[in-house]
């Protein structure tokens, strides 16, 4: 079991590093990982899964303690992101499968790994985990809603198709480890620590499949992709830092809402663009994935060692 962990702990540790190689793997042998794409939405429900059997009601304690914050950092991370998407595909005369990805991007929920950033980076932790688990659980609604509002000018959008898929996707796997957690606690205690592993594998491999099958799309707009994503988690971080002073909160809660809002739950996008629309809309979600795992840490590093020096 300690050697599991440990892989585990590595895993995590170097996951921008494995979705590159393996995306590279699906790049130029895409036949290989093409019988991916059905498992996509199986592949996201294991992580929340995963993520149900971390949630605890103490973690929902920090929205009793300080709900103006939270719901704060929640409006944040579904107006900022969602509208900064539609700003982009607009501004930059997106062809429809891109607009909708970059979008799909924009109104997911924020991801896991932001809780994880925020305490490298000495923000206020427990803010962000209150953030994230209240917009996951409310994205089974807004995700949908803001996708047909701001996504239906480019192709046709299903709101109540799309929720059900939320549903399946998010809610009921985050629910279903909640109650393994509740029954099971100390079994399911020693099996947390492996769950990095579990959730890069099914990152990794969800991003394999887009790649695999876009190929040919990738080659003809990958770098623009590329450059939008980059442009769209920047700007992230940066409006979601001006949200926090806004509402005047403390640098350490700054830190946890600019990180909120920048990083995503880009699987979610990935799988909503397979199930619903075309595989290159799925292409911003995939890269994405990668570039927050890049972007964060190199953030986190420098507000933790901004921290440090402040202390010395």
């Amino acid at each position: 079991m300690n050697s599991l962990i440990k892989l585990s702990q590595f895993a995590g540790k170097t996951f921008a590093v494995w979705v590159l190689v393996f995306a590279a793997f699906a790049f130029f042998l895409p036949a290989q990982f093409t019988w991916i794409a059905p498992h996509i939405p199986t592949l996201l429900g294991l992580i929340m899964f995963g993520m149900g059997m971390t949630i605890s009601a103490k973690d929902f304690k920090e929205v009793g303690r300080h709900p103006l914050k939270v719901l704060a950092g929640v409006a944040a991370q579904f107006i900022v992101m969602p509208l900064l998407a539609y700003a982009l595909a607009k501004g930059l005369q997106l062809q429809p499968e891109i607009a909708i990805g970059v979008i799909l991007v924009g109104c997911c929920p924020g991801g896991t790994a932001s809780n994880v950033m925020t305490f490298l980076a000495k923000g206020n932790t427990a803010l962000s985990v209150a953030i994230t688990s209240v917009s996951t659980l409310l994205a089974p609604l807004l995700t949908p809603a803001l996708i047909y509002l701001l996504a239906s000018e480019w192709l046709e959008v299903s709101a109540s198709a799309m929720f059900m898929s939320v549903v399946e996707i998010v809610l009921l796997p985050i629910l279903l480890g909640f109650i393994v957690q509740l029954f099971l606690k100390e079994q399911v205690r020693k099996s947390v620590e492996v769950l990095p592993l579990i959730s890069v594998i099914a990152i990794v491999l969800i991003v394999a499949a887009v790649v695999s099958n876009s190929k040919d799309k990738i080659i003809e707009s990958g770098l623009l992709i590329f450059g939008i994503v980059i442009l769209h988690n920047g700007l992230g971080y940066l409006l979601g830092f001006l949200a926090g002073k806004l509402f005047k909160m403390s640098y350490e809660d700054q830190k946890a809402m600019a990180i909120e809002v920048g990083m995503q739950n880009s699987g979610l996008g990935a799988a909503l663009a397979a199930a619903h629309f075309n595989p290159l809309a799925a292409v911003p979600s995939a890269i994405f994935s990668f570039w927050h795992n890049i972007s964060g840490p190199l953030l986190a590093t420098y507000w933790a060692r901004k921290a440090e020096s402040k202390k010395q």
